[in-house]
Formats: C-alpha cells, sequence, structure tokens
C-alpha cells in the first residue's frame, strides 16, 4: 500500500464496476471541507480505475456543487459515449444521499502528429535561488506541497491596495511524489483566490467550477518524476459575485503539462 498522503487521499475501494467508495483525510482539510484539488483528483482516479477506461485524460470538468463532510463518500464513474479513439464519461461524488460533485471527462487514445507551443516557460528565479519560504500555512492542506513564489505571494498587509492578480509559483509534493494525472489536477488548484491578491483584502471565496486541459501524455509526466512545476495564475473581471481564473503549469524542463480555467464566487 502506498504510504505517501496524496495517494491515501485519494485511494477508492471498488464496488462494483464504475463504483467506489472513499473517505476524506484530515490530512487534506481546507476552511471548509477538503482541499478541491484533492477532491477533483479522486473523481479522476475513479475514472482511471475503471476497466473500461479507453486511453489517457485529455480534459476534466469539475462542479463543486457542495462541500464534502468529513467521513466516507460514494463515486460513480460512467461512459457516456466511446468512439474508435475517444471515450466521454460523466463522474460523480456523493455523500448522505446528495450529489456534492459532478463532472464529465474525455479520455482518447493519443497519436503521434506535428506539434508546437505557444506559451513558453516564464523567466523566474530557479526554486533553488528562491529558497523555501518562511510562513504559515493558513490551512491544513497547504502544508501538503512545497510553493515557492517568484511573482503574487499572498499578501503580507490585508489593506486594499492591491494591484495585480497574477501569481506565478513553483510547486510540487511535500514530500515529493512522482507526476502522475490525479496529482497535476490538484496541483492546478494549489493558486490562492484571486481576488485576495488583486484587493489586498481576504474575503469568504470558493471555486464552483475547474476545468483542467492535459497537453501531456502518461509517459511524460512520468519523465517529469519528482522536479518542479511552475504555475502562474491570473483572472481576467471580477464581477458580480463570480471572478475567472485562468492557468497554465510548465515542467521545470519548459514543457506545458496542462492549462486550467476556473469560474470562483466571492462575498463582499
Amino acid at each position: 500500500m502506498n504510504s505517501h498522503l496524496f495517494d491515501r487521499a485519494i485511494a477508492l475501494d471498488t464496488r462494483a464496476d464504475g463504483r467506489y467508495s472513499g473517505r476524506t483525510d484530515p490530512a487534506w482539510a481546507n476552511m471548509v471541507g477538503p482541499f478541491g484539488g484533492i477532491t477533483a483528483a479522486t473523481a479522476l482516479n475513479a475514472l482511471l480505475l475503471h476497466p473500461d477506461r479507453l486511453g489517457e485524460p485529455v480534459a476534466l470538468t469539475v462542479n463543486f456543487c457542495a462541500a464534502l463532510n468529513d467521513g466516507a463518500f460514494e463515486v460513480e464513474a460512467q461512459t457516456v459515449r466511446t468512439n474508435r479513439s475517444t471515450q466521454h464519461w460523466a463522474v460523480s461524488i456523493e455523500q448522505g444521499g446528495e450529489t456534492v460533485l459532478s463532472a464529465t471527462a474525455l479520455t482518447a487514445v493519443r497519436r503521434d502528429t506535428w506539434g508546437a507551443q505557444e506559451e513558453p516557460l516564464p523567466p523566474v528565479l530557479s526554486p533553488a535561488a528562491l529558497g523555501k519560504p518562511s510562513m504559515m500555512a493558513p490551512v491544513e492542506w497547504v502544508k501538503r506541497y512545497d510553493l515557492r513564489f517568484p511573482e503574487g505571494a499572498m499578501p503580507r498587509v490585508w489593506d486594499g491596495t492591491g494591484e495585480s492578480s497574477r501569481t506565478t509559483v513553483w510547486m510540487r509534493d511535500e514530500p515529493p511524489r512522482p507526476l502522475d494525472f490525479p496529482a497535476l489536477v490538484a496541483l492546478c488548484d494549489v493558486f490562492y483566490p484571486r481576488v485576495w491578491l488583486r484587493r489586498a483584502t481576504r474575503v469568504p471565496a470558493g471555486t464552483v467550477s475547474m476545468t483542467v486541459y492535459f497537453h501531456a501524455r502518461a509517459t511524460e509526466l512520468a519523465a517529469v518524476g519528482e522536479g518542479w512545476l511552475l504555475g502562474q495564475a491570473q483572472a481576467s473581471a471580477f464581477r458580480n459575485g463570480y471572478f475567472d481564473q485562468r492557468a497554465q503549469v510548465w515542467s521545470q524542463a519548459g514543457a506545458l503539462l496542462a492549462t486550467t480555467h476556473q469560474v470562483v464566487y466571492f462575498k463582499e
């Protein structure tokens, strides 16, 4: 049995084809319920465990209907349609008879084709040059990552003087863990709410919907191993209680591994 805290958190027991049971882990606690990234990774894990899965993940969209309570939950992964090289999925997490997460996903058998990358790795200081920051983790799940900020760290003074919503951060699991699809999904959600940075004001906020697009195969993720990833996130607009977040995640070697988009609610 894998002893890494990440694997323990996303572990599922098979009940029937496509149906699984799991349990929240206090190591991943957020302000309300568990860290959304670990919940999204658990949903993806159910799909990856399914005996009828075709290919590898290309896209995943999760809608957080409600926060998970501490304790047991059930996951269901169903194929919606299977084509020759693509497969469409519906995944849900239920607790206490109610849906707390709904998701859709696309898997595919990828082909070798022409390729190009138009989003280069931003020129920033290396993780070693930045060093590990001395900061208190505001919630438990943050302790599960090593986060080093070349740009846009969480404000030290909440005085309403923020000017930009952009954060650039080196990140990896703590302790380090080989990269795979579930870990990449969780890392796509490590960015704290953009409204906190833009306003330098701490207000209630939470992700409602998150989409991750995967630009790498499993073999390419495995080649990253326990190495660093660089993430950059920024909002486009804040309006009427919601804002978006767009982000890119690269390997330290410069390969764009995933892009991700979120819709987040916030309160005054």
